[in-house]
């Protein structure tokens, strides 16, 4: 037997429950990992919490918990390419991700993708990387981002929201970002000028930037997108990735499943090299799911939660 989290009804965390179950195998074409750590994200309990949300996903009750993990490969089927027992990786597995193990397809696809973890990066700071740096990454790559920018970045203290800003300084733009007043300082340390979001955000914006802003992105809902097009930004230069499929004037909707194929692999250099940081807010033992849930669905934690399961490279 093992451990995975699951639930049988949709709601809040109190439907979280940790439960043994029976312990999976790698079977032709897939490998197993063996799990250590796992990213929590906006999605996991949206899809949790909302049947409407979860069904968009093909899921049903029961199901499982979560998308971002990393671990080791610790079985390899027959036929399974590019995995080596022992190998280190991380990557997504929709509702299977909080749980002692995870089977993965190979070769893997864009929407249960599975990379090896550079050394020098730890599982933790793996276990964050998939929905975050590549929806970040997406959202940028939808409005042609680019040197000489000046970017408004909708949400930008949160978990996608700390991986954009630092993209988008990388690229050589100018990041105006959205958040509450508590988390100015946190965003100033990558370089953000920050903005209150709500009621005369486009005033605001246009105080910080009587230039003009020439791109924006919408890490968050549709205030961000609104403003920027009534600050003149053309639709084609604003991208939103959770607006649904059909966000206001035209602008772009996207999504991780959007990023380019060498986007972790760029991701993973840059955090090596030090150009990215990637902020772990709170780390929590599978033990306590629920506590960690209930702090990333307040959604005032800067930075990722993460999910111990087990030992792995810290």
């Amino acid at each position: 037997m093992s451990r995975a989290v699951v639930y049988e009804s949709f709601g809040g965390p109190e439907v979280l429950e940790l439960r043994e179950v029976p312990e999976p195998h790698a079977g032709p074409g897939e490998v197993r990992v063996r799990v250590t750590a796992a990213g929590l994200n906006p999605m996991d309990w949206g899809i949790a919490s909302q049947p409407e949300a979860a069904a968009r996903f093909g899921i049903d009750v029961p199901a499982g918990f979560g998308f971002d993990f990393a671990g080791v490969v610790d079985e390899v089927g027959a036929g399974a390419a590019g995995f080596t027992v022992g190998d280190r990786v991380h990557g997504g597995a929709l509702g299977r991700a909080v749980a002692d193990f995870v089977v993965v397809k190979t070769p893997t696809g864009a929407t249960e993708p599975l990379w090896h973890t550079p050394d020098g990066i730890s599982d933790e700071v793996a276990a964050t990387l998939p929905v975050a740096g590549m929806t970040a990454a997406a959202a940028l790559a939808a409005i042609d981002l680019r040197s000489g920018d000046t970017v408004l970045v909708g949400g930008a203290a949160g978990g996608v929201g700390v991986f954009a800003v630092q993209l988008a300084k990388l690229a050589g733009a100018k990041v105006i970002g959205t958040a509450g007043p508590g988390t100015f300082a946190f965003l100033r340390q990558f370089g953000v000028e920050p903005v209150t979001y709500g009621p005369g955000l486009a005033d605001r914006v246009r105080t910080l930037a009587p230039e003009g802003v020439t791109a924006a992105t919408d890490l968050f809902g549709i205030e961000t997108a609104e403003t920027a097009l009534a600050l003149g930004v053309p639709a084609e230069r604003i991208s939103t990735i959770a607006a649904g499929p059909n966000p206001p004037g035209g602008v772009r909707a996207t999504g991780g499943f959007d990023a380019s194929p060498d986007a972790m692999e760029r991701i993973g250099d840059a955090v090596l090299a030090g150009a990215i940081t990637v902020p772990i807010a709170a780390a929590f033992p599978v033990e306590q799911i629920r506590e960690a849930v209930t702090l990333q669905a307040g959604r005032h934690v800067h930075g990722k939660v993460v999910i111990t399961l087990g030992p792995g490279v810290h």
